[in-house]
């Protein structure tokens, strides 16, 4: 596992690839898991995508800094249903998608903008 880590005030920062940090991530039990795949290798296409957009949803939270209550609120949306896309367990809409997509790209642009 390669890392970095920097010294700071308050401790140290460690720093991850991407792909160590979606592992650990997963083991963790933060990322929902992939559905199994069935002797072929095949796996449940619609499972697989609830999955991959749980993920890409935590994932853009997490580096925006926001709560999932937080994202709720900026992307309109009630907090359940934050909760459910998370956990992998519901396929948003469109309508849904944008919203969170809308918020996520401003909370973006607006730390780009501080940094």
């Amino acid at each position: 596992m390669k890392f970095a880590t920097f010294n700071v005030p308050d401790g140290q920062i460690v720093v991850l690839s991407r792909s160590e940090f979606d592992r650990l991530a997963e083991k963790a039990g933060i990322f929902p898991p992939f559905p199994p795949e069935d002797r072929n290798g095949n796996s449940d296409a619609l499972a697989f995508i609830d999955a991959g957009i749980a993920r890409g949803l935590i994932r853009r939270r997490i580096e925006a800094g926001l709560t999932q209550k937080a994202l709720a609120k900026q992307a309109g949306v009630r907090l359940e249903t934050i909760s459910r896309l998370e956990a992998g367990k519901h396929t948003p809409t469109r309508e849904t998608i944008l919203r969170l997509d809308q918020a996520l790209k401003l909370v973006e642009k607006k730390r780009r903008t501080i940094d």
